[in-house]
């Protein structure tokens, strides 16, 4: 079936001559008393006049009045589409004397909104069905003696189905979509999002990125607006996008490279002008986009919406951390305040319209060289800053050397978390505490300043997306710690939820009620496919002050050291934790695990049952990644216990079939190291009945073969596989484990799109209405030199002629459009 349905049918209306006289017909009397213009102008009054001279004549029997016969009308007769494809109703009418009105109106089915209603063709987007539904719609014409006539056309319509062919693996410097699918490139970094900044020359010399887009975009999340410049959650034509920066491409950001990095040992300082634009590259973006006459989008440059949060940026503590001796620092004696987000990676929603960004691999950009610091903290201490990983020498751009040239400026200084001083308020060896939280952002207003949840936990925060929201039900948000052997998590609100809170307009005023309090729970995966969420309450079994491994000496404390907690409890250790997504049908989590080069066969388990080579590496590991996915128990976000199994594991399909491609991959769906991850809207019907499920990764074990890749799938549901025993042989070992397996996916997972090269695919969203899908392009050209890059995309990107020798490569978002305009993927 093609992606569109055009419901057309033609019928004669018996206009053929059989008079054979010849008296003058109508048409020589009037040439005789108008011109062919006069006629036009004035219709049938005109011709009445010149044939009947001036006088018109009133009927004088029946017999006369069926020479005024009812329109012909025609309207098809039935077709059959799938959700969320358009549908084209075509119709014709005749009538002897002319048509006045008509229109499309629909008489019976699920209601579905016609756009061009009142002409002769209209069209309506195929609603979501759970079952083959027939939709009747009636075309009715009306002529000048107001006579009508109608006829119907029924369309029956049945579940979404995938609405493209996969497209093949490929190494190429371009973003590739399907046939029947177009994209243009939205925004990149370096462009300007304020007036009177400079275009971006990407030669290294642009300055000034608090006012730019920044480096490795990642997840996204597209906010309406109206017309009026307010919140508006279905608007589809106007919005807010909102965009995680992640990390840096820093060779490309300056003239050759940056200064005083890739040595050995204490790094010299760093130039002050390299290093704030690398920290100014770095947070969150806000950019208000608009759709285009022509179907593209377009940022609008000097949109009062347009926001950087950096680094920089004023920050308010808030809830149980906040104000505890564990987040004080010098320039916030009272740990209520800090300064700027980094490494934000994937985000949450909530539905009062904030963003949640979260905190990943902040530890590295922190200086505390063990030899030296390491005599100055308590064995407590240690034990905290070695588990969470702040022992850099430098720090990973070592922006603590530079000397700035205001002496009392600190935004250098803040990187250094050495214990220098005569107590934490003396230094900033408690800025580390003040990051690896989630963080809220009111996109619509400027003027607030970000809130970081600390009741949420620390971690490396890849995401934190919501369970479903459900009157008098306390919500939770998941989230993936995004490292080797690291842990899913559950945040549960204590407040239960209020629907009118939705439209509050005091945003932040709503995080406070709902993020600020709460329990955060961990997972524990059996080997039996049942589960279980492990309370982070201090006094609450392992987490006390008496613990062995770490004295806890209070919730905020806990809090602080979630991963600590974590381990005490029991927690299941993981392939690396990345993206959550919940489907807003069921309910039900799904996880990225993307890969877990520590994963050996000694240690595999239930929920992690992989440990094998791919060549041509030679390492053993879980190279691929898998994802995996829960069913809370009762079906409710609150739930202590549920129940697991792997969606799918990713893998070659060249892999063996019996312990490593378990999910029977093939050359169209073979994927390697799942990342983002995101079901469509429920406002459209990609999101509803059974919802499209997107999945990105961000690989280096399959790149030989591909770029990294997108794929769009219907992923069933928890149990509808089995168990399976998989053996693991490598280095000489073997061991098995039984598995949860789902079904295989079969056709019913997909490539949709393959990235330029070097990139990795993160970060989709769509419009309300599904019919636009917004996809972040991190990195591309990563391994490339300033003399000699490696990709050179965007610039790649439609291009007639390949991009000048040396053009350097950019992060940047794409919008992609279904040539027909119907709901993407479908």
């Amino acid at each position: 079936m093609s992606d569109s349905m055009d419901m057309t049918a033609g019928y004669t209306d018996g206009d053929i001559d059989t008079n054979p006289t010849s008296n003058s017909h109508l048409s020589d009397l009037i040439d005789r008393r108008y011109s062919r213009r006069e006629t036009l102008r004035g219709g049938v009054s005109a011709a009445a006049l010149a044939v009947f001279g001036g006088t018109l004549l009133a009927a004088c029997d029946d017999a006369d009045d069926a020479d005024d016969s009812a329109p012909v009308v025609t309207a098809g007769s039935s077709g059959a589409t799938s959700a969320g494809r358009i549908v084209t109703l075509t119709s014709t009418a005749t009538d002897d004397g002319g048509i006045v009105t008509s229109a499309w109106t629909q008489t019976s089915g699920q209601t579905v909104t016609l756009t061009n209603a009142r002409t002769a063709t209209a069209t309506f987007i195929a609603p979501s069905v759970t079952a083959a539904t027939p939709l009747v719609f009636r075309y009715t014409a009306t002529d000048q003696g107001g006579q009508a006539s109608s006829a119907d056309a029924t369309v029956t319509i049945s579940p979404a189905q995938l609405g493209f062919t996969a497209i093949a693996k490929n190494r190429n410097d371009v973003v590739t979509v399907p046939t029947g699918y177009s994209l243009g490139v939205l925004a990149r970094l370096g462009d300007p999002i304020a007036a009177g900044v400079a275009a971006y020359a990407n030669n290294g010399t642009d300055t000034n990125f608090a006012q730019r887009i920044g480096d490795h975009g990642d997840a996204l999340y597209y906010y309406g607006l109206n017309s009026a410049g307010t919140r508006d959650d279905s608007s589809s034509i106007r919005g807010l996008l909102v965009q995680n920066y992640e990390n840096l491409n820093e060779q490309y950001l300056h003239p050759n490279g940056p200064t005083g990095l890739g040595g050995s040992g204490v790094a010299p300082a760093r130039p002050e002008g390299e290093a704030i634009k690398e920290i100014e590259a770095h947070g969150v973006g806000v950019i208000e986009v608009i759709q285009t006459a022509t179907g593209g989008w377009a940022y609008v440059q000097d949109s009062t919406f347009n926001r950087r949060i950096t680094p920089n940026t004023p920050m308010v503590i808030n809830g149980p951390v906040r104000g505890s001796a564990l987040v004080q620092t010098v320039f916030s004696p009272g740990g209520t305040d800090g300064r700027g987000t980094i490494n934000n990676c994937a985000n949450g929603v909530t539905p009062w319209a904030t963003n949640l960004t979260c905190e990943e691999n902040w530890a590295g950009y922190f200086r505390r060289p063990p030899a030296s610091d390491d005599a100055r903290r308590t064995a407590k201490e240690l034990v905290a800053l070695n588990r969470y990983g702040v022992r850099s020498v430098n720090g990973n751009y070592a922006w603590a050397s530079v000397t700035p040239a205001d002496a009392a400026s600190t935004i250098f200084r803040k990187w250094d978390a050495q214990a220098t001083g005569a107590s934490a308020t003396a230094d900033y060896r408690n800025e580390p505490n003040q990051y690896g939280w989630c963080v809220e952002i009111d996109p619509y207003d400027r003027t607030r300043a970000p809130r970081k949840r600390t009741a949420m936990g620390r971690m490396n925060h890849e995401g934190a997306w919501p369970g479903n929201f459900v009157v008098g039900r306390r919500p939770a948000w998941y989230q993936g710690d995004d490292a080797q052997n690291e842990y899913l998590y559950k945040f549960v609100s204590a407040t239960p939820w209020v629907a009118a809170d939705a439209n509050a307009t005091d945003r932040l005023a709503m995080g406070d009620k709902y993020l600020d309090n709460g329990t955060l729970y961990v997972a524990r995966f059996n080997a039996d496919g049942s589960g279980a969420w492990l309370p982070l309450v201090f006094g609450q079994g392992n987490v006390t002050s008496t613990n062995a491994t770490y004295a806890f000496t209070d919730q905020a404390d806990v809090l602080t050291h979630a991963r600590l907690a974590a381990d005490v409890q029991g927690a299941t250790r993981m392939d690396r934790p990345e993206w959550t997504a919940v489907s807003p049908t069921t309910g039900e989590m799904y996880l990225t695990l993307t890969n877990n080069s520590s994963r050996t066969v000694a240690n595999v388990d239930a929920a992690n049952p992989r440990a094998y080579v791919d060549p041509p590496s030679t390492s053993i590991g879980n190279r691929n990644g898998h994802i995996l996915r829960l069913r809370e128990t009762g079906d409710t976000t609150e739930a202590t216990a549920f129940t697991w199994d792997v969606y799918v594991f990713g893998a070659g399909s060249d892999l063996d079939a019996t312990n490593i491609n378990l999910s029977g991959l093939t050359a169209d769906n073979d994927f390697s190291s799942p990342d983002g991850l995101w079901f469509g809207r429920p406002s459209n019907a990609s999101g509803q009945g059974n919802p499209l499920l997107w999945v990105q990764t961000d690989d280096g074990a399959f790149t030989d073969v591909t770029n990294n890749q997108m794929l769009a799938a219907f992923p069933g549901r928890v149990g509808d596989g089995g168990p399976r025993t998989v053996t693991n042989s490598a280095g000489g070992a073997t061991s098995t484990v039984t598995t949860r397996i789902g079904a295989a996916p079969g056709t019913q997972l997909r490539r949709f799109l393959t990235g330029p090269i070097q990139c990795e695919i993160t970060g989709v969203d769509s419009t309300p209405d599904g019919r636009t899908l917004f996809v972040g392009i991190q990195h591309p050209g990563e391994n490339g030199t300033p003399a000699a890059p490696s990709s050179a995309w965007p610039a790649t990107q439609g291009a007639a002629t390949a991009p000048a020798a040396g053009t350097r490569p950019r992060s940047g978002v794409v919008f992609i459009r279904k040539n027909d305009g119907g709901v993407v993927g479908l």
